[in-house]
């Protein structure tokens, strides 16, 4: 059910984006949001409430999947991923288990979204926690757009190739 990375090329957002702004961003376009999270999501909420001990606290996303019969909790994180985003998420899961989830649902699981991650970090924080979270990155346009080459970095590739080859066939001839 989870892939890595998820690509949001739909979303344009600057360097300077903060979480809320990612949020808002798929909140416009969550129907580009679902398809790249794949089949089988329905979207419960953004921001969602829940209540615990008289105090509100909010879910950046909330989902049910429809063939796993579950509550999916959705946390948006801008930078690297953190060892307390997972007990964030785990306290979200809980109340979510307790407060919402129906008798027939499957326990709930989490999904952290950030934007890169250490593996060992990731696997160091949930080693011995049994509730079901994933971590996976998610990428812009604009961070693809930066990683690959510019025209002119194309453009001087290019003259030393073709610059290598005629050197190498003037060398060939002689």
């Amino acid at each position: 059910m989870l892939k890595d990375p998820y690509h949001l090329e739909f979303l344009s957002l600057s360097k300077d984006a903060q979480e809320r702004d990612l949020e808002n961003a798929l909140v416009t376009h969550i129907r580009d949001f679902l398809l790249e999270l794949g089949v089988g999501f329905a979207f419960v909420g953004s921001q969602f409430p829940i209540e615990v001990d008289g105090r509100e606290y909010r879910i950046d996303m909330l989902f049910y999947h429809l063939r796993l019969r579950c509550y999916v909790v959705v946390e948006l994180k801008i930078g690297d991923f953190q060892p307390s985003f997972g007990s964030q998420v785990n306290f979200y899961i809980s109340a979510v288990d307790d407060l919402i989830r129906h008798p027939d649902d499957q326990p709930t699981i989490g999904l952290i979204l950030c934007t890169s991650k250490s593996k060992t970090v990731v696997e160091y924080t949930f080693r011995n926690l049994s509730t079901p979270i994933g971590v996976a990155t998610h990428r812009f346009a604009k961070q693809i757009e930066e990683s690959l080459p510019s025209v002119e970095q194309l453009e001087m590739e290019l003259e030393a190739i073709t610059s290598e080859v005629t050197t190498e066939d003037e060398n060939t001839e002689q």
